[in-house]
């Protein structure tokens, strides 16, 4: 073990005196000596016993290779470092410890010759450590000048000890949570060890855990005495195991079941002992025999039950509200319907309805006019078709018809016309008119190979796309119908794929000053760099990304990108004044948005949200409002984007003031053509000047249109003419090479020289 000052090894464990003792007797008595070290060298090695050896008289110290081993030292390796260098290497919870038993050891206190502790071998894990050491030198004064000693690497013991204590913690907390209790009993000295458990079970409280060996006899039921006690007996004579179950008297008078299990063993000494469980059963008894009472009395009413069986198939089939079938029934009448229809050459038709502003009525009037609703679309529904149909309520307001047909037939349109005129005229519920109507899908196949269940999903997807088109309707399925939807679903799955997999990236389209053609901000434009279909534009997937409710997550994504990039621009020497991302409607609706967003540590001014004017500016509810105020303290500047085309009043702008107005490329594209469309685009930039708010010009794709821009006053521009969409690796280049200005310039003097020739021309 090291300790303070300590000094390169001693090679001789013994220090000096086994030098002394090779001199004694010559040749013959150190060949004695060496021959005995060499046997005591050998029992250490193989005892794995680390021999450590301070000399403090000679100022010398060794550590045997065994001691160097435990700590994952080479064997030949020598000791550096002081005394407080090897203490940071004992466990930090046990340092304080060593330091003091090692300065006691010093002292040749007889407490601290052993004690135990932690560790770091070299290769980072702990060991625990056994030291044991003694003084066998001391000074004139009785101050201790050899201390000698062993360290024995025990970790393997304590994980031992560790894993036995856990175990033994297992057993003692899994039988403390199934109540039982465990006794020991000596045959040949006749005790019996009781624990807590097992006293606390027969009542005798404050009884010692040695037990008199009758305690258990005299607390046997009078009744179960003999018979218990009986099999006791044939146990031990036989030495075969004790399984029995009977009745106690506690301690406290109280009367209680127990089962109890028990087995011989012999014990380390020879001793044949009997070591038993037992558990109070008394409630498990009263369960089984309640059951069994249960069991009886439901098998004297068997025949009772089989009286009441088409009764309960029927409430099993049916919808205990409207009386119709449910969709239980319904299954199995598909099953019928198909293989009659197969064999019959019959077509089966299937209409899936649904009723329409049925919510609306169940909100305002309750659920009781919703019910008499429903039970009233019964009616209508059972009166409206044949008495072969078959008519089924599935759930909600959802309800099926299945009618067996002539393939030619092309009654079943009529059909859902009657329907849909029956179910849309007014029903008098307590004083209020209720309307409703329904929305119908109707699928009709045939054949060898017609399959019902399919056919109510065509069904269904044909009333998809009824409600899709303006509800109180009905359509009929086509195969284009279900392409649509497996189309629509695998791209949603592959949307979602891609978000994993980081496929949406950020696209930008630079924005410039009107008049001086300089770089005044960019717009992030989503872009979807597909596996297979190439870069993908937001027409493609925006509306089944919305469906899936992923637009804000492709949002923040976009956002997060853009910010990337704008920091990268800034270190490649670039300024971009603004960066403007879109923002979607849910987006602005999420509660935690303000919290996301300082978490981005967004620079204030270096970003704008673009708001489609569709979203209802005059309608925000508190949320989207609180959430835009958020937007203002970080520094974001809002946008109206599409300006002209939605439903932004005036009123609208100047409660939200937003820094800037898009006007849409709708009202741009026919600026040369349209003296209209120049006033219209003129006036909304007056506003904006008189708002303070800057006006930027989408879809400037000709000369013409920066023209005329430019005479209107438009600030700032956007469109192909000046620049396209491109990723972010080409945003420096394309800057710098200010491509963009060379066209504009030439285009405009050849517009100066058309307007200076124009009066020449005339002149002549």
């Amino acid at each position: 073990m090291p300790v303070k000052n300590a000094h390169p090894k001693a090679e001789n464990p013994h220090g000096d005196a086994t030098a002394a003792e090779a001199g004694v007797g010559g040749a013959a008595g150190g060949s004695e000596l060496a021959e005995r070290e060499s046997r005591w060298n050998h029992a250490l090695v193989g005892s794995g016993l680390g021999v450590w050896d301070h000399n403090y008289r000679l100022d010398r110290k060794y550590y045997s290779p065994t001691w160097k081993t435990i700590r994952g030292m080479a064997p030949d390796e020598e000791v550096a470092g002081d005394y407080n260098a090897w203490l940071q290497l004992v466990h930090p919870d046990d340092r304080d410890f060593v330091a003091h038993a090692i300065e006691r050891q010093n002292a040749g206190d007889p407490d601290y010759q052993v004690f135990q502790y932690r560790e770091r071998h070299r290769d980072g894990h702990w060991v625990w450590i056994d030291c044991r050491g003694a003084c066998v030198e001391w000074d004139e004064n009785g101050v201790p000048t050899r201390i000698v000693g062993t360290d024995v690497d025990i970790t393997a013991r304590k994980e031992a000890e560790e894993t036995l204590s856990r175990l033994s913690r297992r057993l003692d907390l899994a039988l403390e949570i199934s109540h039982i209790g465990v006794f020991e009993a000596d045959i040949e000295n006749d005790t019996v060890e009781w624990d807590d458990r097992l006293i606390a079970i027969y009542g005798l409280k404050g009884a010692p855990h040695q037990i008199a060996a009758d305690a258990w006899a005299k607390s046997l039921h009078p009744d179960d005495r003999e018979r218990v006690l009986g099999l006791a007996g044939r146990s031990v004579e036989s030495g075969s195991d004790f399984q029995q179950e009977y009745r106690i008297i506690r301690g406290d008078g109280a009367e209680r079941i127990i089962r109890a299990r028990s087995a011989f063993f012999v014990d380390g000494n020879g001793h044949r002992k009997l070591i038993g469980a037992n558990w109070d059963v008394t409630e498990d008894v009263a369960l089984r025999n309640e059951l069994q009472r249960a069991k009886d009395l439901t098998e004297a009413r068997n025949r009772e039950l089989e009286a009441a069986k088409e009764s309960i198939e029927r409430l099993a089939l049916h919808d205990y509200l409207t009386g119709l079938p449910n969709r239980r029934y319904l299954d199995k009448m598909l099953d019928e319907r198909s293989a009659e229809c197969r064999a019959k050459s019959f077509a089966l038709a299937i209409l899936h309805i649904d009723l329409d502003r049925f919510k609306q009525i169940n909100d305002t009037l309750g659920h009781r006019a919703g019910d008499a609703m429903l039970q009233h679309a019964a009616n209508v529904l059972r009166n409206s078709v044949r008495a072969a149909d078959f008519v089924a309520r599935i759930g909600g307001d959802e309800f099926v018809i299945l009618c067996t047909v002539d393939p030619a037939s092309k009654k079943i349109g009529g059909l859902a016309e009657r329907v849909i005129r029956e179910l849309r005229k007014p029903v008098r519920y307590e004083g209020h008119d209720c309307r409703f109507g329904a929305s119908i899908g109707i699928a009709i196949d045939s054949g060898p190979k017609l399959d019902a269940k399919q056919t109510l999903l065509d069904a269904d997807i044909a009333l998809y796309r009824a409600k899709g088109l303006g509800r109180n309707r009905f359509e009929f399925f086509s195969a284009s119908d279900r392409r649509d939807i497996v189309l629509a679903k695998h791209l949603a799955d592959e949307i979602l794929i891609g978000l994993e997999r980081s496929e949406f990236i950020p696209f930008y389209q630079l924005q410039f000053d009107a008049r001086t053609l300089d770089v005044t901000g960019i717009e992030t434009l989503a872009r979807w760099q597909h596996p297979r279909r190439g870069l993908m534009t937001p027409d493609l997937f925006l509306d089944i990304a919305e469906d899936l409710d992923v637009v804000s997550t492709i949002d923040a994504l976009i956002l997060e990108r853009a910010l990337a990039d704008r920091r990268a621009w800034i270190k490649d020497g670039l300024s971009i004044p603004k960066v403007s991302v879109n923002v979607s409607a849910r987006r602005l609706a999420d509660p935690d948005l303000g919290k996301k967003l300082r978490a981005l540590k967004i620079e204030p001014g270096a970003i704008a949200f673009e708001l489609l004017e569709s979203i209802s500016l005059d309608d925000c509810d508190a949320l989207v409002a609180a959430n835009l105020k958020k937007l203002r303290k970080l520094g974001i500047d809002i946008q109206i984007d599409d300006f002209g085309t939605g439903h932004a009043s005036i009123v609208s702008l100047l409660r939200l003031s937003p820094t800037t107005l898009k006007i849409d490329r709708e009202l741009i594209r026919l600026l040369p053509q349209s003296a209209e469309q120049r006033k219209l685009v003129g006036s909304i930039i007056d506003i904006g000047r008189s708002l303070n708010i800057r006006v930027i010009a989408e879809g400037v794709e000709t000369a013409d249109h920066i023209r005329i821009l430019e005479e209107l006053d438009c600030g700032t521009l956007q469109g192909y003419a000046l620049a396209r969409p491109m990723p972010a690796m080409q945003i420096p280049s394309f800057i710098r090479a200010g491509s963009w200005r060379q066209g504009q310039t030439t285009a405009r003097a050849l517009q100066t020289r058309l307007r200076r020739a124009l009066p020449e021309r005339a002149a002549k």
